[in-house]
């Protein structure tokens, strides 16, 4: 056995990919995948803001790829949006302010169509969680999870068209966050009363820390698979 640690990689088939958008572009990405069964969930991650260095790899999104695909039998989608570099490579084009992303978000949604993968769902973490509000409703998914959302590129009435979706909305509030703390998340999602607001304590937009790790993981895994849960500390190698 060994210990679940902020570095653990558990085994998942690993496939690099590649999305092209309408506009013409080139994105890098990784598909994650269960080894010796089929995923019972999809999660199409979208990444922090990339001009403040968020990537496919900021690390919750790197944690869910190395550890959900043996936990949870979730397959994990994970990409570099438009002008986007990590170790996979660099996405072609320039940062688009969260605007010809949408190209982007469709690019990764038009692959899971492609590929079959079940029951998807788009997870945004901070700039990533604009894009889910702005075009999430576009798109065949399950439902949508927040991590740390800014509420700033993503406009109040964009918010509130998510008010008659029927579709799981979820975000998780920071306690400590930079830019929305949960009274003020409250407020600002009182016009989305289906939205489930997760104030977590402790918590701050970075999610650093196994033990915020942790708690943002489980938060997904409920959400998604929640017969997977609770989440292993060890697991056998």
């Amino acid at each position: 056995m060994i210990e679940v640690r902020g570095g653990t990689v558990l085994p998942a088939v690993r496939e690099e990919i590649t999305l092209v958008t309408a506009d013409g572009l080139t994105l890098v990405g990784e598909l994650a995948m269960p080894v010796d069964r089929e995923p019972v969930a999809t999660l199409v991650t979208l990444h922090p803001l990339p001009t403040a260095g968020g990537f496919m790899d900021s690390h919750i999104l790197r944690k869910a790829a190395a550890r959900l695909p043996a936990m949870a039998d979730l397959a994990v989608l994970r990409f570099n949006t438009r002008g986007t570099s990590s170790e996979r490579g660099t996405s072609q084009g320039e940062f688009g302010g969260g605007v010809t992303e949408e190209h982007d978000v469709r690019a990764a949604m038009d692959f899971i169509t492609e590929r079959g993968l079940p029951r998807p769902w788009l997870v945004g973490w901070s700039f990533g969680t604009e894009l889910v509000l702005k075009y999430g409703r576009d798109h065949a998914v399950e439902g949508a999870i927040l991590l740390s959302p800014p509420l700033h590129r993503a406009t109040q009435d964009e918010l509130n068209e998510w008010r008659d979706d029927p579709r799981d909305l979820i975000a998780l509030i920071p306690e400590f966050d930079d830019y929305l703390r949960p009274e003020e998340a409250a407020a600002r999602f009182a016009s989305v009363p289906n939205a489930v607001l997760i104030a977590v304590d402790g918590g701050k937009h970075l999610w650093v820390g196994e033990t915020q790790t942790r708690r943002v993981l489980s938060e997904i895994v409920g959400a998604v698979n929640p017969a997977a849960l609770p989440l292993p500390d060890e697991w056998d190698v």
